[in-house]
């Protein structure tokens, strides 16, 4: 996902992106390393960001992104995950057209009409403003992302409670109990796989 342009963080999006996530959420400075290595060239392995498609019980979409150095190891991974918990592998486009990719950041200590107004001032358009407990979430196009932040920042705030490109499901699914467990066995063994960095899916799992 890094090495998709040049190691300066402010002119690569991907690198950008993965160290504002990764501060978000604490990610070790080890990892973060490692990112901007991968970004230079560093490394003498080349990885390739590659995005799966594919479905779980009762139709349930599911998006898997990953960053590989062995595609073929990587696919055959990914595709077991599937089928060992009652799922299988689509073609690119059979799930992804049911997802719409967007940029997530979220704030405390302020309110919608705040953030409105701040982002009004700072002529950077958004999709959505909502109000969630202690935060306001902004979900904007992908290409806002750093201008939504930079507005932000702009404004003297710099903790954001999440800060992310994610793919949001346009309709979630409820499943029953027996194939929501089956369902989290999946995602749970998708996400254990070394080479995965996301997974999107269209279920409703409560939380």
């Amino acid at each position: 996902m890094a090495k998709q342009g040049e190691p300066d963080p402010e002119s690569n999006q991907a690198l950008r992106v993965v160290l504002e996530r990764a501060k978000t959420y604490n990610v070790p400075r080890a990892i973060i390393d490692r990112a901007i290595e991968k970004a230079k060239g560093g490394s003498e392995e080349n990885y390739d960001e590659l995005r799966y498609e594919g479905f779980g019980p009762n139709g349930s979409m599911v998006i898997v992104d990953a960053l590989t150095n062995n595609v073929n190891r990587t696919a055959s991974d990914v595709r077991a995950a599937f089928g060992k918990n009652g799922g299988n592998m689509g073609v690119s486009g059979s799930v992804a057209y049911m997802f719409d990719a967007t940029a997530v950041i979220g704030i405390e200590g302020k309110t919608a009409d705040d953030v409105l107004e701040l982002l009004m001032e700072a002529d950077v358009d958004v999709r959505d403003i909502i109000e969630e407990e202690e935060s306001v979430i902004v979900y904007a196009e992908p290409e806002q992302f750093h201008a939504v932040q930079q507005a932000f920042k702009d404004a003297g705030i710099s903790d954001f409670t999440v800060a992310e490109l994610t793919m949001l499901a346009q309709n979630d699914l409820t499943l029953p109990e027996d194939a929501q467990a089956q369902f989290e066995k999946m995602i749970d063994a998708l996400e254990d796989l070394e080479d995965v960095q996301q997974v999107y899916h269209n279920v409703d799992l409560g939380e």
